[in-house]
Protein backbone atom coordinates (compact mmCIF):
# COMPACT_ATOMS: atom_id res chain seq x y z
CA UNK A 1 0.00 0.00 0.00
CA UNK A 2 0.98 3.62 -0.52
CA UNK A 3 -0.14 6.95 0.89
CA UNK A 4 0.80 10.49 -0.02
CA UNK A 5 -0.03 13.98 1.11
CA UNK A 6 0.69 17.48 -0.14
CA UNK A 7 0.69 20.78 1.70
CA UNK A 8 0.54 24.13 -0.03
CA UNK A 9 2.46 26.23 2.51
CA UNK A 10 0.87 29.46 1.28
CA UNK A 11 -2.60 28.07 2.02
CA UNK A 12 -1.48 26.43 5.28
CA UNK A 13 -0.05 29.72 6.55
CA UNK A 14 -3.29 31.54 5.81
CA UNK A 15 -5.55 28.86 7.32
CA UNK A 16 -3.64 27.74 10.42
CA UNK A 17 -2.24 29.45 13.47
CA UNK A 18 0.11 26.80 14.81
CA UNK A 19 1.41 29.22 17.45
CA UNK A 20 -2.00 29.24 19.13
CA UNK A 21 -1.86 27.86 22.69
CA UNK A 22 -2.40 24.11 22.73
CA UNK A 23 -2.39 23.68 18.94
CA UNK A 24 0.79 21.62 18.75
CA UNK A 25 -0.19 19.53 21.80
CA UNK A 26 -3.31 18.29 19.99
CA UNK A 27 -1.41 17.14 16.90
CA UNK A 28 2.20 16.34 17.82
CA UNK A 29 3.84 14.18 20.48
CA UNK A 30 6.48 15.70 22.74
CA UNK A 31 9.31 14.15 20.67
CA UNK A 32 7.77 15.55 17.47
CA UNK A 33 7.55 18.96 19.13
CA UNK A 34 11.27 18.63 19.93
CA UNK A 35 11.90 18.14 16.17
CA UNK A 36 9.83 21.25 15.48
CA UNK A 37 11.46 23.52 18.06
CA UNK A 38 14.99 22.43 17.12
CA UNK A 39 14.35 23.02 13.41
CA UNK A 40 15.73 26.02 11.53
CA UNK A 41 12.35 26.30 9.78
CA UNK A 42 9.71 25.41 12.35
CA UNK A 43 6.75 26.03 10.07
CA UNK A 44 8.10 23.77 7.32
CA UNK A 45 8.87 21.07 9.92
CA UNK A 46 5.31 21.25 11.26
CA UNK A 47 3.81 20.69 7.83
CA UNK A 48 6.42 18.09 6.94
CA UNK A 49 5.46 16.05 10.01
CA UNK A 50 1.76 16.61 9.36
CA UNK A 51 2.02 15.45 5.75
CA UNK A 52 3.88 12.30 6.84
CA UNK A 53 1.10 11.54 9.33
CA UNK A 54 -1.56 12.10 6.68
CA UNK A 55 0.23 9.86 4.18
CA UNK A 56 0.39 7.08 6.79
CA UNK A 57 -3.26 7.63 7.73
CA UNK A 58 -4.21 6.93 4.11
CA UNK A 59 -2.41 3.58 4.25
CA UNK A 60 -4.09 2.73 7.55
CA UNK A 61 -7.51 3.34 6.02
CA UNK A 62 -6.56 1.16 3.03
CA UNK A 63 -5.53 -1.57 5.50
CA UNK A 64 -8.91 -1.48 7.23
CA UNK A 65 -8.14 0.67 10.27
CA UNK A 66 -11.32 2.47 11.25
CA UNK A 67 -11.52 6.15 10.27
CA UNK A 68 -10.79 8.40 13.18
CA UNK A 69 -8.66 11.20 14.54
CA UNK A 70 -5.22 9.74 15.35
CA UNK A 71 -2.61 12.53 15.16
CA UNK A 72 -1.03 11.64 18.51
CA UNK A 73 -1.13 7.88 17.86
CA UNK A 74 0.60 8.29 14.49
CA UNK A 75 4.12 9.28 15.50
CA UNK A 76 7.06 10.40 13.37
CA UNK A 77 10.46 9.02 14.43
CA UNK A 78 14.05 9.34 13.18
CA UNK A 79 13.15 12.38 11.13
CA UNK A 80 15.33 14.39 8.85
CA UNK A 81 14.01 16.67 6.13
CA UNK A 82 13.70 13.83 3.63
CA UNK A 83 13.37 10.45 5.31
CA UNK A 84 11.83 9.05 8.42
CA UNK A 85 9.87 6.33 10.16
CA UNK A 86 6.29 6.71 11.24
CA UNK A 87 4.58 4.31 13.63
CA UNK A 88 0.99 3.55 14.53
CA UNK A 89 0.39 0.78 17.07
CA UNK A 90 2.20 -2.28 15.61
CA UNK A 91 2.62 -0.78 12.13
CA UNK A 92 5.85 0.86 10.96
CA UNK A 93 6.09 2.91 7.77
CA UNK A 94 8.88 4.58 5.86
CA UNK A 95 8.39 8.12 4.58
CA UNK A 96 10.09 10.35 2.08
CA UNK A 97 9.33 14.07 2.05
CA UNK A 98 10.30 16.73 -0.45
CA UNK A 99 10.06 20.47 0.07
CA UNK A 100 10.14 22.65 -3.03
CA UNK A 101 9.37 26.35 -2.51
CA UNK A 102 5.87 26.35 -0.96
CA UNK A 103 5.12 22.65 -1.66
CA UNK A 104 5.60 19.85 0.85
CA UNK A 105 4.98 16.34 -0.46
CA UNK A 106 5.26 13.16 1.60
CA UNK A 107 4.96 9.57 0.47
CA UNK A 108 4.57 6.68 2.92
CA UNK A 109 5.13 3.00 2.17
CA UNK A 110 5.91 -0.14 4.13
CA UNK A 111 9.51 -0.71 2.97
CA UNK A 112 12.30 1.50 1.62
CA UNK A 113 12.85 -0.86 -1.31
CA UNK A 114 9.44 0.18 -2.65
CA UNK A 115 10.48 3.82 -3.06
CA UNK A 116 12.05 2.79 -6.36
CA UNK A 117 8.66 1.43 -7.47
CA UNK A 118 6.70 4.67 -6.98
CA UNK A 119 5.26 6.12 -10.17
CA UNK A 120 3.91 9.68 -10.37
CA UNK A 121 0.82 10.35 -12.47
CA UNK A 122 -0.17 13.69 -13.99
CA UNK A 123 -3.66 13.62 -12.46
CA UNK A 124 -6.07 11.40 -10.59
CA UNK A 125 -8.60 11.03 -13.38
CA UNK A 126 -7.31 7.56 -14.17
CA UNK A 127 -7.80 6.21 -10.65
CA UNK A 128 -10.40 3.60 -9.89
CA UNK A 129 -11.93 3.23 -6.41
CA UNK A 130 -12.80 -0.15 -4.98
CA UNK A 131 -14.54 0.03 -1.59
CA UNK A 132 -13.31 3.62 -1.32
CA UNK A 133 -9.66 2.66 -1.88
CA UNK A 134 -7.87 4.17 -4.92
CA UNK A 135 -6.14 1.97 -7.48
CA UNK A 136 -4.47 2.64 -10.78
CA UNK A 137 -5.28 0.19 -13.54
CA UNK A 138 -2.64 -0.56 -16.14
CA UNK A 139 -2.82 -3.44 -18.62
CA UNK A 140 -5.71 -4.99 -16.66
CA UNK A 141 -3.66 -5.01 -13.45
CA UNK A 142 -4.53 -2.95 -10.36
CA UNK A 143 -1.86 -1.07 -8.41
CA UNK A 144 -2.23 0.57 -4.99
CA UNK A 145 -2.55 4.34 -5.46
CA UNK A 146 -2.94 7.56 -3.51
CA UNK A 147 -4.16 11.03 -4.44
CA UNK A 148 -3.70 14.24 -2.49
CA UNK A 149 -4.72 17.81 -3.21
CA UNK A 150 -4.17 21.02 -1.26
CA UNK A 151 -4.27 24.58 -2.55
CA UNK A 152 -2.72 24.71 -6.00
CA UNK A 153 -1.02 21.31 -5.72
CA UNK A 154 -2.11 17.78 -6.55
CA UNK A 155 0.02 14.65 -6.38
CA UNK A 156 -1.05 11.22 -7.56
CA UNK A 157 1.18 8.20 -7.02
CA UNK A 158 0.94 4.47 -7.40
CA UNK A 159 3.13 1.59 -6.36
CA UNK A 160 4.26 -0.62 -9.21
CA UNK A 161 4.96 -4.18 -8.06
Amino acid sequence: MIGNDVVDLTVAKSQSNWKRTGYLDKIFTSSEQDFIFSSNNQEAMIWSLWSRKEAVYKILIQNGVRSGYYPLQIECLDIDYENGYVIFENYKFKTKTTVINDLIHSVAIESYENFEKIIYLKNGNSLKKINGIPFYELNSKLYAASKSHHGKYEQVVYLQS
